[in-house]
């Protein structure tokens, strides 16, 4: 049986990642009364992407062309650090939580550098924004992991993500999702911190960073955000809608619905609120560390 559910959890990080925008896409477009793009268009652009050939400037190193693959590999492997359902991860340890962290710092570093490999100035803004709001999202992220080793008295990220359905909902759990919810929308460039879809560099922070590629290069990187959305979507899941029954397969698919709804509400939270200026970004992961370590302070007691 951990056969099965390691292939299935497998499977879905290498093929559902890139639904989750699409659901995105398709909720602000119904907010906005458009039909919208197909709720698979990402898939489409991805293989359009990866058909086409590339620009590379002159002026960039092997940094340039390798930070999308780098990024990819490193966001995979923390994907599959992750259970995806009440099952056991594909690679699970102790201490495994300390490399996820650092997986996910390993991803963004690669993708600053390649930005200034550049010697532009708009990507080289970009980073300096992006590796400043990472200070304080990874603190939030580490300290919400900090709350589920005392919920799970473990230290790999199995036993402590499938805590909660052992464990009756509590204060700092339910304070910690909501910090951790705000990490994932600044992780990956979401409403209120960052719009995706904006063209303007001088707003801009992740996007900015990968206006130099293009083909296939500009392919992997939008499959790698793709795949860094649905992994932290899935450690809030666990902490929000914790689900088990006796069947594994149910079990499956229920988490992957409760993942399109998910995207959905990340989608409708897109719909309903602005984009913060760039000067009240830190208040806002700010707040979600103190969230974080409020409920971790709470566990202590």
């Amino acid at each position: 049986m951990d056969i099965v559910t390691h292939f299935l959890q497998a499977a879905s990080l290498l093929l559902f990642p890139p639904l989750l925008p699409g659901v995105i896409n398709k909720t602000k477009a119904w907010f906005a009364g458009r039909k919208g793009p197909p709720l698979l268009q990402p898939y489409f652009d991805i293989y359009k992407l990866l058909r086409k050939r590339m620009v590379i400037s002159t002026t960039t190193t092997w940094i340039f062309q390798a930070a999308p693959i780098v990024t990819l590999v490193a966001t995979a492997l923390a994907g599959l650090l992750v259970p995806l359902g009440p099952f056991a991860a594909p690679i699970h340890f102790a201490g495994d939580m300390i490399l996820f962290v650092y997986l996910f710092g390993l991803a963004r570093f690669f993708t600053t550098a390649a930005a200034l490999d550049t010697g532009s100035s708009f990507e080289g803004m970009g980073a300096s924004r992006e590796v400043t709001f990472a200070c304080i999202s990874e603190g939030a992220l580490v300290m919400g992991l900090l709350v589920l080793v005392r919920l799970s008295h473990s230290i790999s990220l199995t036993p402590m993500l499938l805590a909660p359905l052992t464990h009756s909902p509590q204060a700092p759990v339910l304070m910690m999702a909501a910090g951790l919810f705000v990490v994932l929308l600044a992780e990956n460039a979401r409403i209120p911190v960052d719009d995706p879809n904006t063209h303007l560099e001088l707003t801009m922070i992740h996007e900015v960073m990968v206006l130099d590629y293009s083909g296939p290069l500009l392919g992997i990187i939008n499959y790698a955000s793709a795949v860094r959305l649905f992994v932290l979507s899935a450690v809030v899941l666990h902490l929000v809608a914790p689900f088990q029954t006796v069947i594994p397969l149910v079990d499956w698919a229920v988490f992957m619905a409760e993942m399109v709804a998910m995207a959905g509400v990340i989608g409708t939270l897109e719909s309903v609120m602005a984009r913060l200026q760039l000067r009240h970004v830190p208040t806002l992961l700010v707040a979600a560390g103190l969230l974080c370590g409020l409920g971790f302070v709470l566990m202590v007691r």
